[in-house]
């Protein structure tokens, strides 16, 4: 029974090869005929592969080297001529964009656009409320972020100044008195700004430069007020009851907000009082001490640009006239001799 057990097994384990065989129609035999009995089994032929092989390798060895010498030689090569590129691109990238800063001039403009977007209405406004102090100082008071209403404040002060000018009879040389008059008014509202905004920033007073240069500018509504009326009505009586109450509103003015804005008696104290003394002092000086600082520099540059008189030298003639004289009698006298 183990023994036809065992043969079942092996029958079954063959039958699928046999069913592949016979399926297949003799595909599986053999054809011995076709062998080679000498393939693989010669030692000869085993050495000619051998020596086959290691003359390949030596050649490929060769060949890799000679590779690599080249691949060295032509890496610097490459990386000299990458070198090359890369600094004509940069250069090329530098001039595209110098080329665009240039010809993109209107999109620098449109980065100050929104400092100049302002309403008439709201700078009308905002004139008034210059003139009109606050007392508000628990919390910062509003500044208005935009510098069109100052800028033309600062040139209508210009204007004033050079009505001021010639009304007084100051004769204009060469533009002088407008570029006083401009270096003036801009170098007081941008100098006095920057100074404000440094004590505030000591002072850890809570505004930026441009609040800094829009108050100031603002507060110059009254300056022009002043000036105006005051260098046409001339009584210095006149000048100190508007300096005293037009020029001293503007200033309350800015005071108050600086104020709000700042903490701490001392801190508010130092703030305050500078640009308090420095916006007043400023009125008196536009009034009193310009027209002759002006004054001053036209006869400064009238003195360089005049040329020294011609003087002339009074020659004794009567030591030539003798001398001529002498020489001609003495050749007549030889002569009658």
């Amino acid at each position: 029974m183990a023994g036809a057990g065992s043969r079942n097994l092996a029958s079954a384990d063959w039958g699928g090869f046999e069913d592949t065989v016979q399926g297949g129609g003799g595909a599986a035999v053999i054809d011995m005929e076709n062998m080679d009995d000498t393939s693989g089994s010669s030692f000869e032929d085993m050495g000619e592969i051998n020596q086959r092989m290691k003359e390949d390798e030596e050649e490929g060895d060769a060949v890799t080297e000679e590779g690599e010498e080249d691949g060295a030689f032509l890496g610097m090569k490459g990386l000299k001529g990458q070198l090359g590129r890369q600094v004509a691109d940069e250069m090329w990238q530098a001039g595209k964009r110098q080329a665009s800063k240039a010809f993109n001039l209107y999109a620098n403009i449109d980065i100050l656009r929104p400092y100049f977007d302002v309403e008439p209405v709201q700078v009308r406004t905002r004139l008034l409320e210059s003139m009109i102090p606050v007392r508000m100082i628990n919390f910062p008071q509003k500044i208005a972020g935009e510098l069109y209403g100052p800028l033309m404040l600062v040139f209508t002060m210009v204007a004033i100044l050079l009505h001021g000018m010639k009304s007084s009879g100051t004769v204009i040389v060469e533009g002088t008195l407008m570029g006083t008059a401009i270096g003036t008014c801009f170098g007081y509202w941008l100098g006095i700004s920057s100074l404000i905004y440094f004590i505030a920033y000591l002072c850890n007073a809570q505004i930026t430069m441009l609040q800094t240069l829009s108050l100031l500018g603002y507060g110059l509504f009254g300056h022009c007020i002043v000036l105006l009326v005051t260098y046409n009505i001339h009584f210095h009586s006149l000048f100190y009851v508007f300096w005293l109450c037009i020029g001293g509103l503007s200033t309350l003015r800015m005071v108050a907000v600086l104020l709000s804005r700042t903490v701490g008696q001392t801190q508010r104290l130092i703030l305050c009082g500078s640009i308090a003394a420095l916006h007043m002092l400023f009125l008196l000086y536009l009034h009193f001490a310009y027209h002759k600082v002006v004054e001053g520099i036209l006869d400064t540059l009238d003195g360089q640009n005049v040329a020294p008189p011609f003087q002339r030298v009074a020659r004794d003639l009567s030591m030539g006239t003798n001398s001529v004289l002498n020489t001609t009698r003495s050749v007549l006298s030889i002569q009658s001799h």
